[in-house]
């Protein structure tokens, strides 16, 4: 077989070009020929011509697919023989193969494939990956330039579908994609469950309940898993399924302690699991029902809605039954009643002169019974609050002054007096009085301070509603600390920057500026940095280096300087350090008069970059060192002049950066300037051999 392209090499033809391969056989008898293709079929539109002396194989149209070993056998009685023919087809890419989605997070989806099995007779530049929503048809490109052969893909939608595909692309153009067969929700598995709290134990079991994950991971919760681990047990098994936010846990054994704890499950798995904070002792906590009612007395008014709440407690939960006027109440359309199991509520809608009367509730649950009368009674007057005008508007006095808020109250029943400030309830402590009668009320506060600006709520309620009213307050006093904490950032050995925040209690008064001091640990005394600083920052200098400083600032406003803010201690040094010494000192080329000395870099620069190195040298019998460069050099080469013929050297190097020096090298071995010395010598003794004859 003789082949008109040399066998094992490559033969390339263009994409839509004709592949003809002719090849000179013989043998006798005739050979029989026979064409195929190595690892795949030939192609149906392979054409094969076949003679006594020659064979040829025409392809036209080629594309990708035709790439590949074409394998030609003739044989005959005699024996056979085969060659083969590699053909490579100039095409763009096949698709890349083993597409895979390697994580999926709430927004990000990470994907990895293999090159092409066809890379179109070039070397594959890069991929383009390209996404697309399951709602739509067309597909928008992520990364048009991806070198490797991973992605992670961003900025994705929480919980929508999408598709993904990779192209590859070479110097012909850009292959055929590779897609996701299945859409890709972008989703993760939940966050734990939040608090866990035990609502009820029994001698045999638990009942618990939870707050929702904080978030759902992009799926939806399908269900909560509750997982149990008995004292002293290393196993956690699953005791209970539920779709609700709590479980009741049977079977447990009296007198046994138990760890609890629950995972949430979405469409991604399970959540990392939320467990109870104590472990819970199996034991009969029951107990009798227990009213506790405010008031026994409700009033109504004809045409408004009655609403009767009655806490209790109990264990099991009671059941509740009401009556009204010794009979069973019968529920209406307009009379309902509701029971949980901390409370049992009547409402009567668009109440009338029938609705008055005495209503019984009665609890019973395993261990007793209790029950309590309530009376309702159809003259109620709203509560309602009168304020002055100075009230309405913001109240000001001076530090020490007696602050004092009055207000003229009605109501029937009589209402309920509540004072708050900022949303917390205040009663009657220290420098603050809090008096009420029937038709006043009024808060009193003895040598007021700064901490006692603020907004001041009065609310009344009785049995017709509930109203309220908002004083706002200004005590004009010094400012507080400022806004810690006191933060020092850029430390160095000579200098640093402090920053702060402006105080939440201003005194009433716009802050003017602030004062900033330094203190030595080691001192008593504290150095005014700045007496009169505008900004909430400002940079601190002439730090002594290895000193240990405390810093404070305090604002001022126009009633004084206020409470201080202080630093914790912070020690003046640079946040580098010299670097370590260069290393594998040597001499690579002598003369007698000079040697160039070649070293390596430190192991560590010290944190700051090397900015040049030292060379010193010192002769066999001399006693100092002394130095080569007058300044510092930057190469890892240096040459040193100016020697003493026939004397041995040796050689050190020191680093330096903004720290300083490092500690010098190991010297180097002596070295002896030999060159033109032993010249020198052997033309002496020359001339010492001639004068001789």
């Amino acid at each position: 077989i003789q082949c008109s392209c040399c066998p094992r090499k490559i033969v390339s033809v263009r994409v839509c070009s004709t592949l003809h391969l002719f090849v000179t056989i013989r043998g006798r008898p005739e050979p029989e020929v026979k064409w195929s293709k190595e690892g795949d079929t030939l192609s149906e539109r392979a054409q094969i011509e076949v003679t006594s002396s020659y064979t040829v194989l025409l392809i036209e149209n080629v594309n990708r697919n035709d790439t590949g070993k074409y394998v030609l056998t003739a044989s005959n009685c005699c024996g056979s023989k085969s060659a083969f023919i590699n053909v490579k087809v100039l095409d763009s890419p096949s698709a890349p193969t083993n597409l895979e989605v390697k994580d999926v997070k709430k927004d990000s989806v990470s994907i990895s494939w293999e090159p092409p099995l066809i890379d179109g007779g070039a070397k594959i530049s890069h991929y383009i990956v390209e996404k697309r929503e399951e709602t739509r048809k067309a597909f928008t490109s992520v990364f048009s330039n991806c070198m490797r052969n991973s992605y992670k893909i961003d900025n994705l939608q929480e919980g929508c579908f999408y598709y993904f595909r990779v192209l590859a692309v070479n110097e012909f153009g850009t292959g055929l994609p590779a897609e996701t067969t299945e859409a890709i929700k972008v989703s993760e598995v939940p966050l734990p469950p939040g608090k866990i709290t035990l609502n009820d134990v029994t001698c045999s079991s638990a009942r618990l309940s939870w707050e929702k994950p904080a978030h759902d991971g992009g799926s939806k919760i399908t269900c909560y898993i509750v997982e149990m681990q008995a004292k002293g047990d290393d196993t956690w098994t699953k005791c209970s399924e539920s779709k609700a936010l709590d479980a009741i846990i049977d079977g447990l054994t009296k007198g046994k302690e138990y760890f609890f704890r629950v995972c949430a499950v979405n469409q991604k798995g399970k959540s990392e699991p939320k467990c109870l904070l104590a472990p819970v002792i199996v034991k009969d906590t029951s107990t009798e029902p227990m009213i506790s009612l405010l008031s026994n007395t409700f009033s109504v008014k004809a045409g408004n809605d009655l609403k009767i709440d009655v806490p209790f407690k109990g264990v099991p939960p009671p059941t509740a039954t009401w009556k009204k006027d010794c009979n069973a109440l019968k529920e209406t359309s307009r009379v309902n009643v509701s029971t949980s199991d901390t409370s049992s509520q009547i409402i009567i809608k668009d109440a009338t002169r029938i609705d008055v009367g005495v209503y019984e509730v009665t609890l019973n649950n395993s261990v007793g019974t209790t029950s309590a009368q309530i009376f309702v009674n159809h003259n109620v007057e709203p509560p309602k609050i009168i304020l002055e005008d100075k009230f309405r508007q913001v109240v000001v006095v001076k530090a020490g002054d007696l602050l004092r808020i009055e207000a003229v109250i009605s109501g029937h029943p009589n209402p309920t007096v509540f004072w708050l400030k900022n949303g917390r309830n205040i009663g009657t402590t220290g420098r603050v009085e809090i008096t009420a009668t029937k038709t006043h009320t009024s808060l009193l506060i003895r040598e007021s301070v700064r901490k006692d600006s603020g907004q001041y709520t009065l609310t009344l309620q009785n049995t017709g509603g509930t109203t309220s009213k908002a004083i706002t307050c200004k005590v004009l006093d010094r400012p507080g600390p400022p806004a810690g904490p006191l933060e020092v950032s850029g430390l160095s050995a000579e200098k640093c920057t402090l920053s702060w925040g402006t105080p939440h209690e201003t005194g009433g008064a716009e802050i003017m500026y602030y004062i900033v001091e330094k203190c030595e640990t080691s001192r008593v005394a504290w150095t005014l940095v700045y007496g009169d600083m505008m900004s909430t920052t400002c940079k601190i200098t002439k730090l002594l280096k290895g000193n240990e400083y405390l810093f404070r600032v305090r604002a001022v406003n126009k009633y004084g300087e206020g409470e201080t803010l202080e630093s914790d201690p912070v020690k003046a040094m640079d946040p580098f350090t010299i670097p370590s010494a260069p290393t594998d000192v040597e001499v690579t080329s002598a003369t007698n008069e000079a040697m160039t000395i070649c070293w390596k870099t430190p192991a560590s620069d010290g944190g700051s970059r090397i900015s040049g190195y030292i060379v010193e040298k010192r002769e066999k019998q001399g006693i100092r060192w002394v130095r080569v460069n007058k300044k510092p050099v930057y190469d890892l080469r240096v040459k040193a002049s100016g020697l003493h013929p026939g004397s041995e050297y040796e050689f050190r190097v020191f680093a330096e950066n903004a720290a300083g020096l490092s500690e010098p090298s190991l010297p180097c071995p002596l070295t002896l300037g030999v060159l033109l010395f032993f010249q020198k010598k052997m033309l002496c003794n020359l001339k010492d051999y001639e004068s001789q004859e």
